[in-house]
């Protein structure tokens, strides 16, 4: 390395650091992009072994379509990323009930009010609501640059609009399970099963504690531009990386970053290949992982990164299940994905909800003719495996994957007939290959209370310091994370 200064180093190839260096070299500014392992993506990236190519984790992207943020990307800057549109993109199976999500909402709508003994016209009026908050929130997301920092032009539109954020105002720190009980849907089953599913993947945790203007909106996520990128998400990682390149940037893997020094006019940036020096540096790891690069004792820690550090520690941990299958003589050639539920009644963690996906025959190089790979996800709370030994995690984590491979034989056994290779992780696989502090996935919980409300917009750690990723604003899915990493290249940008 050089003494040449970087305007930014970027630590960390997931989506937001992604989405950081890209905007940010073409706004012209010197970007190195620092990643640990030897690919982009982190949680939410293509791997290979044995022959196999796996998603880590997230497999449904939403923002793809053309005017979103990633399909303006895919279009503008010509990249080589194309996307299946599933239809159903999700099939929901309980012991008693198989739901299909399919791309028009009215479809899932009129499933539930075509069920035995459903509350037509509460549904209806639950769904006019829940329409109205998305409305409101998901144009922020197709248009970064309603997000924090503002200009006046945005100022000015968010006045346009202000009618339309009524709606959020009285659910505004209140739960989910408020609004359900409002239109008095709590005892309709099918319907708490499906959100129940959906926010645990999405504001991750149950529906009846869930921040209501959050969950509502997440409600849409099927309905947003969401898609499968074919060949993996490592696909879209991989051309997000290729565009910094292609705009001047540097990306540097298999160079973890080991501290971070604060020097005169800037950052001096420790990594395996050397030292970088940086008037600015966007970090895309938990709050955990900033702490410990600035190598700060407890007491100068900065009290920001202590308590985002906590509620991180309030969330999850992903047990997984990695599997090469033969598909079943008639299933669909295209990509699909099944949330599986054992117990309606129980948590939806640690085996009892599942999340699994199977590559396409388009997926080429994922696995031999006339199989399939398959990506199987349940959450677990950090917290139970918080100061456990190692020996007690291990059989913690073997119980759960049992619990997931009879979840996978009772509800999907059309796909569990032929089974040729299985690889397994733990939370702290994730922890060993995406460096982020006990495997946490999927940031905060969303959980209701006016504190999500305080920061809704990027902010500096440290003077020249930010911290982009998924348990800050705006937080939880990639794109998310993506959308945040482009709102601080933009602050960077202000100077």
């Amino acid at each position: 390395m050089t003494n040449t200064w970087y305007d930014a180093v970027v630590v960390g190839a997931g989506f937001g650091g992604l989405a950081t260096a890209l905007e940010l070299t073409q706004r012209g500014a010197r970007v190195a992009l620092c990643e640990t392992l030897n690919y982009p993506g982190g949680c939410a990236s293509t791997f290979r072994r044995h022959g196999y190519s796996f998603e880590a984790g997230a497999t449904l992207f939403s923002g793809l379509a053309e005017e979103q943020l990633f399909g303006r990307w895919v279009r503008q800057l010509g990249l080589d990323v194309t996307v299946d549109w599933l239809d159903p993109l999700v099939e929901l199976r309980t012991p008693g009930m198989r739901l299909g999500v399919y791309r028009e909402r009215q479809r899932l709508m009129e499933q539930l009010r075509a069920l035995p003994d459903a509350p037509a016209d509460a549904l209806r009026d639950f769904f006019t609501l829940q329409h109205q908050v998305a409305q409101a929130l998901w144009p922020l997301f197709d248009d970064p640059t309603l997000l924090p920092p503002l200009d006046v032009r945005a100022l000015l539109r968010h006045a346009s609009r202000a009618s339309s954020y009524l709606p959020l105002l009285r659910w505004m720190g209140r739960p989910l399970g408020a609004v359900l009980e409002r239109f008095g849907l709590l005892g309709f089953t099918p319907l708490r099963t499906y959100l129940d599913a959906l926010c645990q993947i999405t504001v991750q945790c149950a529906a009846t504690e869930a921040e209501a203007p959050f969950a509502l909106g997440a409600m849409d996520y099927y309905w947003r531009g969401t898609g499968h990128v074919r060949g993996g998400i490592g696909q879209l990682a991989s051309a997000l990386a290729g565009a910094v390149t292609t705009g001047g940037g540097e990306v540097l893997y298999a160079n973890r970053v080991k501290g971070l020094e604060a020097v005169p006019g800037g950052w001096k940036v420790s990594s395996r290949r050397g030292e970088l020096l940086a008037r600015n540096v966007v970090t895309n790891m938990l709050p955990q992982g900033l702490t410990r690069l600035l190598g700060l004792p407890p007491e100068r820690e900065p009290a920001y990164l202590r308590e985002l550090g906590g509620r991180v520690a309030e969330g999850w941990g992903a047990v997984m299940l990695y599997l090469v299958v033969r598909a079943p003589a008639e299933a669909s050639p295209q990509a699909h994905h099944l949330e599986l539920v054992q117990d309606e009644q129980a948590p939806f963690v640690e085996g009892n909800h599942l999340f699994a996906s199977f590559s396409g025959e388009a997926d080429t190089g994922r696995a031999p003719s006339g199989h399939r790979t398959l990506t199987v996800s349940t959450h677990v709370p950090l917290r139970s495996l918080a100061g456990r030994s190692e020996e007690e995690q291990a059989r913690t984590v073997s119980t759960i994957q049992a619990r997931m491979r009879m979840g996978l034989k009772r509800l999907a056994p059309e796909w569990m007939e032929s089974v040729h290779h299985e690889l397994t992780a733990s939370p702290r696989t994730f922890e060993r290959f995406t460096q982020r502090e006990g495997g946490a996935v999927g940031g905060v919980p969303r959980r209701a209370g006016l504190h999500h409300y305080r920061t809704l917009g990027p902010r500096e750690v440290m003077d020249g310091l930010w911290l982009v990723g998924d348990s800050v604003f705006p937080g939880q899915s990639t794109l998310a994370t993506a959308l945040g990493g482009v709102r601080t290249a933009a602050c960077i940008a202000r100077g």
